[in-house]
């Protein structure tokens, strides 16, 4: 298992292969899932943190259900740049990952996500109570969302301009 820079990513990934967005909590770790075509990020259903190797196996049995290729990881960088314990103990988990698998993560800057998705879960009126359930994937979503503009963008960057 490699980490990867988003820009690694695009020349790993085959067409039709699916990503996994990850926001790692100290209690949850919430999921999203891109389709097929890497265009929409969709929350699943979040993994109640137990130890490290039961949470590991409940990830990659999601995975190897969902055929991720991938994994985009939300990085809680502090506001001022800096990386505080958060940060650490996502590279130890991801660390920790490489010994059980081959599937490549990406780290993804994260600040504001969990602001973000609960602005969009007010605005739908969920309630307070739904909303502590659905926030760690609905931040995954808005961690993997970035990450898959970003991809289709470097594709589009990538691909020679034919009206050229």
């Amino acid at each position: 298992m490699a980490v990867l820079t988003i820009d690694e990513l695009v020349s790993n990934l085959l067409p039709g292969q699916a990503i996994g967005g990850l926001d790692l909590g100290t209690k949850t770790i919430g999921i999203s899932v891109s389709d097929l075509g890497r265009r929409f990020a969709t929350p699943r259903e979040l993994i109640k943190r137990v130890k490290f190797g039961i949470d590991a196996e409940a990830l990659l049995a999601m995975a190897a259900k969902e055929k991720i290729a991938a994994f985009v990881i939300g990085l809680p960088i502090n506001m001022d740049g800096s990386e505080g314990p958060r940060a650490q103990a996502t590279k130890a988990f991801v660390r920790n990952m490489a010994q059980k698998t081959d599937i490549p993560f990406v780290y993804w800057d994260e600040r504001l996500s969990t602001v973000a998705a609960e602005r969009v879960l007010i605005e739908m009126d969920v309630s307070r109570k739904k909303r502590a359930d659905r926030i760690d994937s609905a931040a995954a979503s808005f961690i993997l969302q970035g990450a898959l503009d970003r991809l289709t963008s470097l594709a589009k960057d990538a691909t020679p301009d034919s009206a050229g």
